[in-house]
């Protein structure tokens, strides 16, 4: 998507005067939501959008502009669309990143301007200790949580000694020193691949020759459909463990039988048995035709969050509507959630393994990797 477009709740209440518009915007809000909608991230971007879409669609509400935008995984773009929301839109609220090298370029520049921004993905370690602000809240996680849950469970298996690998920018630091975190053993290696690499002949050499007991890999979007068919291919028979960003519904039907039974670790899983997320997933198989992925439950996550918040004080009033906003007073997919100090999530993590069911291929939940956890650079932010 390269032209603006306006994507709006149901029927967007369009006045038919300047003084009745910014009647409506006062009391609703304006959003810019600027995701990676082409390319080889696109299936993230859209199902972070099509969630938070969804959730403003079932508000009914009459008085919230969604301004829709693919960043194209360009730093560049995104600031450029950034500045353009801030200044002619007037949007009031961002949110839709998935990539944290974008997040970098444009978050901490939107906040210092006094707008609200909501991340429903990328959670780099920068915003989340010292650099974080409080108009900045994660809704996802902090980078570093689900690879801390994948060591948790390395150890559980019994691994000792992980071939690791991840794409060399923010969230590839954290991916590695989240799994080192909590990963009882010693890394065999460690690899930082290029962000977008779709051939991982060399990596996979390398895997084979380094006497590792176990692969961790976060890979995310066609870098990780690339390597698993890859890895699938080659013969090696070293396990794999990973995060659910290499597993997850927008992943599994494009990697195929090479997704089945691997272990992976997510902080949501369809079917996460709560009376929201029971709605959330049939209402979006329903509206969009596929299995939500966990993008989208964090998209759908975004916007109750927005939308619970409004309902208790206008963006115009800061200070009020950010105290709503941290209050998290809304049904979320994740059952329970709630903000730590630095507004990033406190909750659990599973272990989840891809399963064919009814034909299509599935995350199910096996087991808890982590209960009620917090990020490691809370104590870091001063806010």
């Amino acid at each position: 998507m390269t032209t603006k477009s306006i994507l709006t709740a149901l029927a967007l209440s369009v006045a038919a005067t300047g003084a009745a518009l910014a009647d409506a915007h006062s009391n609703g809000a304006k959003i810019g939501m600027i995701s990676t909608l082409s390319g080889g991230g696109a299936g993230l971007g859209v199902d972070v959008r099509d969630g938070f879409l969804l959730a403003i669609e079932q508000s009914g509400r009459d008085d919230i502009e969604v301004i829709v935008e693919d960043d194209q995984r360009k730093p560049d773009v995104a600031v450029r669309l950034a500045d353009r929301m801030i200044q002619s839109d007037e949007v009031d609220i961002l949110t839709g990143i998935i990539f944290s090298n974008l997040a970098m370029a444009v978050v901490p520049s939107a906040v210092q301007q006094g707008k609200f921004y909501l991340s429903p993905n990328a959670g780099p370690s920068a915003l989340a200790g010292r650099g974080c602000h409080e108009n900045y809240f994660n809704v996802a996680w902090q980078n570093d949580n689900v690879h801390e849950a994948a060591g948790a469970h390395a150890n559980a298996l019994g691994y000792e000694n992980t071939f690791v690998m991840a794409p060399n920018y923010p969230a590839g630091i954290d991916a590695i020193n989240g799994y080192k975190r909590t990963f009882e053993g010693e890394p065999a290696q460690e690899v930082l691949t290029k962000l977008g690499q779709t051939d991982y002949a060399s990596e996979i050499a390398q895997i084979r020759a380094s006497g590792a007991d176990s692969v961790f890999f976060f890979l995310p979007g066609g870098m990780g459909i690339a390597f698993l068919k890859q890895y699938a291919d080659s013969g090696v028979d070293i396990p794999l463990v990973g995060p659910a960003f290499s597993f997850d519904q927008t992943i599994v039907g494009a990697v195929g039988e090479a997704a089945l039974g691997v272990p992976n670790t997510a902080q949501w899983s369809p079917d996460l048995d709560n009376e929201a997320n029971v709605a959330f997933v049939a209402a979006f198989r329903e509206k969009y035709g596929r299995i939500p992925s966990m993008y989208a439950s964090q998209g759908f996550d975004t916007a109750n969050l927005i939308l619970s918040a409004l309902d208790k004080a206008p963006v115009s009033e800061a200070e009020a509507f950010r105290a709503a906003l941290r209050e998290a007073d809304f049904a979320s997919t994740r059952g329970d959630f709630r903000f730590n100090t630095n507004h990033h999530p406190i909750q659990d993590y599973y272990v989840r393994e891809v399963v064919e069911k009814d034909g299509e291929l599935i995350n199910q939940i096996t087991g808890t990797a982590l209960t009620d956890h917090a990020d490691a650079y809370a104590a870091e932010c001063e806010m």
